[in-house]
């Protein structure tokens, strides 16, 4: 069966040094199929516009593929507001790195929140759900994080990464690409 990684990014982008586009190359030298859309007004997003924008990309995507959903940051909670959205569309993977807390409070992004209420189903969206967590993330602290963790998905948090992004020093991240590429999550 073929898949198709769809790659997401949050506020502003995912730029040329950020690990997103690193993993987009790699992808694409091992033989993978990589969607990245570049989402309308990516400085100021507007959550009805981006789930728009989403919906319409993964409509392009066969639905007898293996999507694998890689998300960073405020696109893990677009995810989540799309999976609330779009129940029968089914997702292999869904890895998402870095998600903000709940209760973000960043008037960039403030369209996206609240967060939907039943986050169990939401997590059930892909047959497998991976979040990736820092404990030094300046937008979700781990007790923030606390709301991720109880939602039969599994769950990492990795030590002192910050946001992981260019910022935290995540350009090329060969441990993501393991895990996009492989079913088992080694540290």
């Amino acid at each position: 069966m073929s898949r198709s990684f769809l790659l997401l990014y949050g506020v502003g982008g995912s730029g040329p040094d950020h690990w997103q586009r690193w993993l987009q190359q790699e992808l694409v030298k091992q033989g993978e199929k990589v969607v990245f859309p570049e989402f309308p007004d990516k400085d100021q997003p507007d959550k009805e516009a981006w789930l728009s924008y989403l919906s319409s990309v993964l409509e392009e995507i066969p639905h007898d593929e293996e999507v694998y959903v890689v998300a960073h940051s405020l696109a893990c909670i677009m995810w989540f507001h799309y999976a609330a959205s779009q129940p029968e569309r089914k997702i292999h993977r869904a890895i998402l790195v870095a998600p903000p807390s709940p209760f973000l409070e960043y008037e960039p992004v403030r369209s996206f929140f609240p967060i939907p209420e039943s986050l169990v189903e939401l997590a059930a969206a892909a047959e497998r759900t991976l979040f990736v967590l820092s404990s030094t993330d300046p937008y979700c602290s781990v007790s923030d994080a606390s709301s991720y963790l109880d939602l039969g998905a599994t769950c990492i948090i990795l030590p002192k990464m910050g946001h992981i992004n260019v910022e935290a020093g995540y350009g090329p991240w060969p441990w993501i690409l393991d895990v996009c590429l492989n079913r088992q999550i080694t540290l």
